[in-house]
């Protein structure tokens, strides 16, 4: 189906949906700590609405165990600027980020050992283009979208198919998704969804300077890129997880009637239940007979 007809602001105009990485197994073991961490996000939204009074921010948190809502400046009519800062803003954001992290710790409490120590990525994405979506169809004038990742927890291959659905329906809406990867080794995912949607994708060095990063590469918004030489992507790794055990490989089997990966041969697709083989042996089958017909 496609996106509905969208009426655009002036080309300055961004919707910022940001999917702020919250899981606590991540900055338990971070070099930069949580609270430094949401000092440079808080001052790069703050920068984000002071560019442009028709800005807009919206924040998903992203947990262990589940995503919500925690902020969007849209609905905050009670904002306000005091000596350079937006302390309703902060006291809000932080109050429903606190409720937040309660309520998916708890939920972690029922989660089995053994499972990777990753976000909900795929729900968090869902949530932004759902909003997006209901932002194209609200009737009004609207700013131009785009998706940010602030991630740092690694991939959860059981994520993989309900990712890439959420990364092409970005695509088919014209919405690029951004990220920023704040962990040790870098993102599959978010490579993949940088490059297919044609958003930003970047690793910082550096945390220490996180704000530097967020300013000069992600708050341009997308008319003034044009104009700016950003980071290109390199080595993106394109590498899929299989849907038999989750786990990402280099080379396996795909239904070619579904295009469902495997890691291993399987006589039957288990996500459409095709047959493998079965028209090769049917053919094959059917030429013996034709040979074996005596003739009349």
């Amino acid at each position: 189906m496609a996106s509905a007809p969208s009426k655009l602001y002036a080309d300055d105009v961004s919707l910022v949906v940001v999917l702020l990485d919250t899981n606590p197994f991540f900055w338990s073991s971070s070099s930069l700590s949580f609270s430094q961490f949401l000092s440079h996000v808080f001052a790069f939204f703050n920068a984000i609405l002071t560019l442009n009074q028709l800005n807009q921010v919206l924040v998903i948190a992203t947990g262990y165990n589940s995503c919500d809502y925690i902020f969007d400046s849209s609905s905050d009519l009670t904002r306000s600027f005091e000596n350079g800062r937006m302390p309703v803003m902060s006291s809000s954001l932080l109050q429903k980020l606190e409720e937040f992290l309660i309520k998916d710790e708890q939920l972690s409490k029922e989660e089995p050992e053994g499972r990777i120590k990753s976000t909900l990525l795929s729900g968090s994405l869902s949530m932004a283009l759902c909003y997006i979506q209901r932002v194209f169809r609200s009737g009004a004038l609207h700013p131009h979208p785009r998706i940010l990742c602030l991630q740092g927890s690694p991939d959860g291959p059981e994520q993989y198919v309900a990712i890439m659905n959420a990364i092409f329906s970005a695509q088919r809406s014209m919405v690029p998704i951004d990220s920023c990867y704040l962990g040790a080794q870098n993102s599959a995912f978010l490579q993949q969804a940088s490059y297919i949607t044609g958003g930003v994708h970047h690793k910082p060095q550096n945390l220490d300077g996180l704000f530097q990063y967020l300013m000069t590469i992600f708050a341009a918004d997308l008319h003034s890129r044009r104009f700016l030489h950003l980071p290109k992507p390199v080595g993106v790794d394109f590498r899929a997880s299989c849907f038999c055990h989750k786990n990402t490989i280099d080379m396996g089997y795909i239904c070619s009637v579904c295009l469902s990966i495997f890691c291993k041969y399987h006589k039957k697709c288990s996500t459409c239940g095709s047959v493998f083989g079965q028209a090769q042996s049917e053919a094959a089958s059917a030429s013996d007979k034709k040979r074996k017909t005596p003739e009349t």
